[in-house]
């Protein structure tokens, strides 16, 4: 049996007030939802966030072990990420670099 528990709570501030959600957190945090690993490892992406995302059944997603944590990722997303990460690098030229001091310290040994 799989359950499934949507947290809606956001903390009260010292005045008694409560925030909205859209200002507690941040944009692309809109609420906390906790899932419970079923039969077979198998987890239930909450409709909300399958709508938002625009997920259907067969939609191939991308486990993202991190040190931060566990991500769920669309191969979009994931390309995205990676291309964001990568941003400003030139991969040829450090190669490039590291091949050049491999080289002189092969000569120079």
């Amino acid at each position: 049996v799989m359950t499934l528990r949507v947290s809606t709570q956001v903390a009260a501030p010292a005045g008694g007030q409560r925030p909205s959600a859209a200002r507690w957190y941040p944009p692309p945090m809109r609420g906390t939802y906790t899932v419970v690993v079923g039969n077979k490892g198998r987890v239930v992406v909450p409709a909300q966030i399958r709508e938002r995302a625009g997920l259907v059944e067969g939609t191939p997603l991308i486990v993202l072990d991190t040190p931060a944590g566990i991500v769920l990722l669309t191969r979009e997303q994931l390309r995205a990420r990676v291309r964001s990460e990568l941003a400003g690098t030139d991969l040829v030229e450090e190669l490039l670099a590291e091949r050049r001091a491999a080289a002189q310290a092969e000569n120079g040994s």
